[in-house]
């Protein structure tokens, strides 16, 4: 009954810098249940869940691995359409620096 769950709440633990020890304790279950939830062995039911949710500090989303629990990926998708926008933007200022150039838009004659 391998799933999900175990991993995401393993990843969120970590990133808190939280030994499986610590968690454990904080969250009223041995350290053995929460390995097991964890790996996946073991499927925690909702009772854990929100405490899971109250002691991470995040969304029953985010635990469930249903949201991007850093964010990273809404953040480079917004960072991508930001250097779009500036690479336009750069793009635009060049046109008109050119405009601007002595001789500009001048015919030249032979």
């Amino acid at each position: 009954m391998k799933t999900e769950i175990g991993s995401h709440m393993a990843e969120i633990r970590r990133e808190r810098g939280l030994t499986q020890r610590t968690a454990a304790a904080g969250l009223g279950v041995s350290q053995g249940l929460l390995s097991l939830y964890e790996n996946g062995a073991r499927e925690p039911g909702i009772a854990f869940l929100l405490r899971a949710c109250d002691y991470y500090g995040v969304s029953a989303d985010e635990l469930l691995g249903r949201e991007d629990p850093s964010g990273k990926k809404a953040a480079g998708e917004e960072l991508q359409a930001l250097a779009q926008e500036l690479r336009a933007l750069a793009d635009r200022v060049e046109e008109r620096l050119e405009g601007l150039r002595p001789g500009a838009g001048e015919k030249e004659t032979t």
